[in-house]
């Protein structure tokens, strides 16, 4: 059997991805894999990780607006001019590997490569991670057999001809992240032993980070760090400037702040392991994992975000009591800290947070979309 997967541009894309892979490596032994995408996004990387073929196509990005003038800009029209080169050499990719069927997880990066396995009639299933669906998936989801979905909400926001092919299985989570172990974790990331006893926030803001997020948090630091270690996850445009500052600290507060670009896939089970509470952005892979691991969050969505999803996944977990909400706006070292320190100073709060997180979880995504995908590739998928 033969599955290609595409979908990428961030890890939110990519990570589902990455799980369903390894569930498909468990149920089906011998099935042959190859990953479609960006050569610059993180998909390439984490496709390498796992020891799956990858195969680059170039893609265009659409920066949206909500006044329509704006999006005429170089970016958009030297990217638009890169669709129709991505579809050419998607065209020869699917042809080459000759898959069963396709998985999308959304991301413009997916586009190209759908369209490539529709004009070839090769089914396709797209899965979206957040509330809202993205125009990628928007786009794919027209060429699908089957489109599944995080949430049983967005199902009200589809058209009924799209609805007829939807159902819903949950964000599918990458095993490592389950791997991880505290003690371990800490002297990985090089937290001293006499400072175990402290609680740990883990800050990130994704594969990119958050320049937003890293200010505030950098001018949270003097008092945070008075009362908890920080695991900061940066971004490659920000850890110059973080780990000269860092230099410049004292010993005492340079041995709890750890800052760092990337949290690598080997890493990120202790990462998680670590943290007592997750300060980050509230996109769908972070929340998802989240949710999943019982972790209390402080998240700070990113406005705007296509559809407002960051906004709505972070107020599904706060609604449920497993998280705080600061605006963008109001993302500042006093907000911040009003926030965490509350959860910092109370073992119990964070248990009963981290407690309600956990009810939001769906631990069996990554094994219901790998049963859809395989089903779709035995040609059983309009039995679903």
């Amino acid at each position: 059997m033969r599955i290609l997967v595409t979908g990428g541009g961030t890890g939110g894309h990519v990570a589902p991805a990455i799980a369903v892979i390894q569930e498909l490596m468990r149920r089906e032994p011998g099935v042959v894999l190859r990953y479609v995408g960006s050569e610059a996004g993180v998909e390439a990387k984490m496709a390498a990780e796992i020891g799956v073929e990858f195969v680059g196509v170039a893609t265009g990005k659409l920066r949206r607006s909500r006044n329509p003038l704006q999006m005429l800009n170089a970016a958009n029209l030297k990217d638009a001019a890169c669709v129709p080169v991505g579809i050419g050499q998607a065209m020869k990719a699917v042809k080459a590997f000759r898959p069963d069927a396709v998985l999308a997880t959304g991301g413009y990066v997916c586009v190209p490569t759908v369209i490539a396995a529709a004009l070839q009639k090769i089914p396709i299933l797209t899965h979206e991670q957040t509330v809202t669906i993205g125009l990628a998936n928007r786009i794919a989801g027209r060429f699908a057999a089957k489109i599944a979905l995080t949430f049983e909400n967005s199902l009200a926001d589809m058209p009924e001809a799209l609805k007829k092919k939807a159902f819903v299985t949950g964000n599918p989570l990458r095993e490592v992240i389950f791997s991880g172990d505290r003690t371990s974790g800490a002297r990985r990331f090089g937290f001293a032993p006499n400072d175990d006893g402290l609680p740990c926030v883990y800050v990130t803001g994704g594969a990119q980070g958050s320049r937003i997020l890293n200010n505030a948090v950098k001018d949270a630091l003097p008092e945070l760090l008075k009362v908890a270690r920080v695991l900061h996850q940066c971004g490659k445009s920000d850890i110059d400037a973080l780990t000269e500052l860092r230099n410049g600290l004292s010993e005492a507060q340079k041995a709890r702040w750890k800052v760092q670009a990337f949290v690598e896939a080997a890493e990120i089970g202790d990462a998680y392991a670590l943290c007592d509470v997750l300060v980050g952005r509230a996109g769908a892979g972070t929340v998802t994992e989240a949710c999943a691991l019982g972790k209390p969050a402080v998240y700070v969505p990113l406005e705007p975000a296509s559809g407002d999803e960051q906004n709505k996944n972070a107020r599904r977990s706060a609604d449920a009591g497993g998280a705080v909400v600061v605006k963008q706006a109001e993302c500042r070292a006093e907000t911040i800290l009003g926030a965490l320190l509350p959860l910092l100073k109370d073992d119990e709060k964070r248990l009963v947070m981290g407690a309600a997180s956990k009810k939001l979880a769906t631990p069996n995504a990554a094994g219901a979309l790998a049963e859809a995908i395989l089903a779709l590739a035995k040609g059983k998928g309009s039995a679903r």
